[in-house]
């Protein structure tokens, strides 16, 4: 019964079930074991885990030292994830899941989006296009992505081609991380400079915080870590659907989410 009022909430609330994310069972494993993650929906760590479903996505790779490989699973497998024996080194995951919608049941939940993901103009912008301030359709899509290291964890994070993509220009298993962990951001083939990034850390004892922190004008951004924590970052944008997906499900707006799990060993 829990669970399945776990899932109704999480299918209610547009602003409260945002985050969608790949979250490793153990963030570092031995070549010889097997490499599991899940892929979950909610919020501040908590959420429904999600089936391996190959009609949710339109990309779900392995990526390690550049080279990409299917994530390969059965329908329904909880977790998501299973590879046994993964490749030595730094294993990226990384999903793309396919467009959905979610419907504004009102307009002060939108605007609560907005500030929360700090969207500057966008409710101007929305009354310039004209529409009214009530209920409306939004669609979405999720690039979600994961550190994992497998044996000595060596390499590193690349661009992979996602249409926005939170890319780790640190490795949290082998180099320093005295001057905590920097990113880079991107949408397309830019890097997205000022704009919010907003990180999700697990102490040991469970305890989660949420820090809002910008990007510079590169697009990039160096988060403070500890070791023992375990973190997640996200970053969204929104902008106007394109003319056929609009028409297709009847969005307004459309917001494109960039996510990625990481942690930093004792």
């Amino acid at each position: 019964m829990r669970r399945l009022t776990l899932m109704l909430a999480l299918l209610a609330s547009p602003v409260s079930a945002h985050e969608y994310w790949l979250q490793p069972l153990d963030y570092t494993v031995n070549p010889d074991a097997t490499l599991m993650a899940q892929i979950v929906n909610g919020s501040d760590y908590v959420g429904q885990k999600l089936p391996y479903l190959p009609q949710r996505f339109v990309r779900f790779d392995d990526v390690v030292n550049g080279t990409a490989s299917p994530v390969a699973g059965r329908t329904g497998d909880i977790p998501a994830v299973q590879i046994p024996n993964p490749p030595e080194g730094l294993n990226v995951l990384v999903y793309q899941a396919q467009n959905a919608t979610v419907d504004y049941k009102d307009w002060d939940t939108f605007v609560r989006f907005t500030e929360h993901k700090d969207f500057p103009g966008i409710l101007d912008r929305h009354r310039e296009r004209g529409f009214a301030e009530e209920a409306f359709r939004e669609v979405y899509s999720r690039y979600s992505k994961s550190l994992v290291a497998v044996g000595d964890g060596q390499g590193a994070d690349q661009r992979d081609g996602l249409e926005t993509e939170i890319v780790a220009l640190t490795n949290p298993y082998a180099d320093d991380l005295a001057d905590g962990m920097k990113f880079q951001l991107w949408y397309g083939d830019a890097p997205r400079a000022n704009v919010r990034f907003e990180v999700y850390d697990r102490s040991p004892d469970g305890t989660v915080t949420q820090t809002f922190l910008k990007t510079d004008d590169q697009g990039m951004v160096t988060v403070p870590v500890q070791p023992g924590y375990t973190y997640m970052a996200d970053a969204v944008l929104i902008r106007e659907p394109a003319a056929d997906l609009a028409a297709e499900t009847g969005a307004l707006w459309e917001t494109l989410w960039a996510n990625m799990t990481w942690a930093v060993p004792d």
